[in-house]
């Protein structure tokens, strides 16, 4: 019998990421809208992506009655002095969408590259622990789309590594590198979900 995890987030990428970590070690992710569609969404205001994280797992925790995993992540580009960081979702606006977040940073960049971080910070509330993770990818931000897959920066976010973007990856090298896979990992050696 699989044991459910609450994700906190309506994005379908980002469910997806954690359904293929999970999943296979017995877990059944559900997200937010799985559980109780008319919720309210949390207002993401702190100016940090553990305030962030945290504010919405304790909001879903106690609006649901269940434990929830809470994800803040984002892009930090060194050349735009770690913008968009805690804005990367509205970047370009509210509900401006992924493709006009990257074409932002792609202008601010005016053709240049530069090194950048993907942060990722889980955040674990049950009624009574919280436990807070963070997990980090460096990468270059390139000038160039490139592959179809991921979702967000994915195809300007080039892995030297791999020598292709998170885009043009498979799920299964992007979740061995990710900064969401990796503060994954480190909420599981912390907790037993």
């Amino acid at each position: 019998m699989s044991k459910v995890v609450v994700v906190a987030t309506r994005n379908k990428g980002k469910l997806k990421e954690f359904r293929a970590m999970l999943e296979p070690n017995g877990y059944e992710v559900k997200g937010i809208d799985d559980i109780d569609a008319t919720l309210p969404d949390v207002v993401e205001d702190a100016d940090t992506f553990e305030g962030n994280a945290l504010k919405k797992a304790r909001e879903f925790s106690k609006a649901l009655g269940v434990a929830v995993v809470s994800d803040d992540s984002g892009l930090c580009v060194d050349a735009l002095g770690g913008a968009p960081g805690v804005y990367s979702a509205r970047y370009a606006g509210e509900n401006a969408g992924d493709e006009a977040n990257l074409a932002k940073v792609l202008a601010e960049l005016k053709g240049d590259t530069s090194p950048g971080q993907y942060v990722c910070v889980l955040a674990y509330v049950d009624g009574e622990q919280e436990v807070v993770v963070r997990g980090e990818c460096e990468g270059e931000l390139i000038t160039e789309r490139r592959g179809t897959g991921g979702f967000g920066y994915d195809p300007i976010f080039y892995v030297e590594q791999y020598g292709h973007t998170m885009a043009e990856l498979t799920m299964e090298e992007k979740n061995a590198i990710s900064h969401r896979a990796l503060a994954l990992k480190r909420l599981i050696s912390q907790l037993t979900l």
